[in-house]
């Protein structure tokens, strides 16, 4: 009898242990077609030579998240762990645990790999996401949205202010996020956001935003550095003493939403708009994950300034279970070069594209939702070879999700 109690106490401690555990995912098989065979695509990847349609697992998300609170019911930590798994192999996304301070109920901290505090789009899960995909712009600048650092966060846990209200987040992080594997400098970005949480300024109109900086850079491997002069053109400075400085990442954004509630669902709509200056190299103007090299050789640095925008209207159609998405997003990665001054001193890294889709999203329950997606890319036209006409990369997606 004294051996079963022993037993039942063992398996009830093991229970309490696992009931601050939480489990979910989702799955997000797709089938897409796009105008031309290899086709390049911010939507899912490029696709293969000789190929214009693909079935394609886009995501596999398994997360789990463990939680612990005090006696009056505020958190103390937290911690997830989430995995994706594709066709392509089975890679980690985020591995973070925040611990609050239960004083003033006001602070939190957060260290691991999490998504970067910065805008709307870059921390809008994809699993709610009413397009397949975030807009160029983020893509480049922020590949899969996360990267390994240190975060406070300042958001009130009291219902007693206008504090609760508003949020601002503070961290520091290596810069290259997953696209790396270990960081290759001593320089960190600084991020921050401050926002302003879902307001009710009349019964039927709810607004929310933030502002948003990064403040980095990338330590010089080399002594060549491009930058853009005042007839449009890049110049090099080629100084010995250029080695070891940093060049910047400096990006500056601001966001808006605002939702007008109806008898069957809402309408709302969403702004970003993002500017800076990004250091890359002459061929991208994604943020390198690594030293820059080509053939073993180290390549020279590019800076340019950008800027962006994402705009969306998004509309209920009679139901909550039937939605109306039109998107229209720019990048612009080079503002300081006119069209007509695009030669062969550049490549497409300086191109503006200017991208329009939209798409039917259906709701049959709370676990399964279909989107129907068409988008037009339009890029300018130059004297370059691959951008002397609008590039024929339409395409479609039609994605299921299934989630718990």
């Amino acid at each position: 009898m004294d051996f079963d109690t022993t037993i039942v106490k063992k398996l009830l401690s093991t229970i309490k242990k696992y009931e601050y555990v939480g489990i979910s995912g989702y799955i997000q098989p797709q089938f897409q077609v796009i105008q031309s065979d290899g086709a390049k695509s911010f939507n899912g990847g490029d696709f293969q030579p000789n190929v214009n349609n693909r079935f394609m697992l886009r995501r596999g998300r398994i997360r789990f998240d463990y939680a612990r609170f005090d006696k009056n019911n505020m958190p103390q930590v937290n911690f997830v762990f989430q995995f994706d798994g594709t066709e392509k192999g089975v890679f980690i996304r985020d591995f973070w645990g925040r611990i609050y301070e239960n004083s003033l109920n006001m602070f939190s901290f957060t260290t691991g790999m999490f998504a970067r505090p910065f805008g709307y789009e870059v921390n809008y899960t994809s699993a709610d996401r009413e397009s397949p995909e975030r807009g160029r712009m983020s893509q480049l600048l922020m590949k899969t949205e996360r990267d390994l650092g240190i975060m406070t966060t300042f958001e009130a846990r009291i219902k007693t202010n206008f504090l609760k209200y508003i949020k601002l987040d503070a961290g520091l992080f290596n810069g290259q996020g997953l696209s790396a594997t270990t960081d290759f400098d001593n320089h960190k970005d600084l991020i921050t956001r401050f926002s302003i949480k879902p307001y009710k300024i009349t019964p039927k109109m709810i607004v929310s935003g933030s502002i948003s900086g990064l403040f980095g850079g990338m330590e010089q491997s080399t002594k060549y550095i491009y930058r853009m002069d005042g007839n449009s053109n890049f110049t090099v400075d080629s100084s010995a003493n250029n080695i070891g400085k940093i060049s910047p990442r400096t990006y500056y954004g601001v966001d808006f939403q605002l939702k007008i509630p109806n008898r069957k669902g809402q309408t709302e709509f969403r702004a970003e708009y993002i500017r800076g200056v990004q250091t890359a190299t002459q061929s991208t103007s994604e943020t390198p994950g690594g030293i820059p090299t080509n053939n073993g050789k180290l390549s020279p640095l590019y800076i340019r300034n950008f800027d962006g925008a994402y705009f969306y209207f998004l509309q209920h159609l009679g139901s909550k279970k039937h939605q109306f998405v039109v998107k229209y997003d720019w990048y612009d990665p080079n503002k300081k070069v006119k069209v007509t001054k695009i030669n062969t001193g550049f490549s497409g890294a300086d191109v503006r594209v200017n991208t329009i889709g939209f798409g039917y999203v259906v709701y049959p329950n709370d676990n399964f939702k279909v989107i129907f997606w068409y988008e037009m890319p339009q890029n300018e036209k130059t004297i370059l070879p691959d951008y002397s006409t609008d590039v024929k990369d339409n395409n479609f997606t039609c994605r299921a999700q299934y989630r718990f």
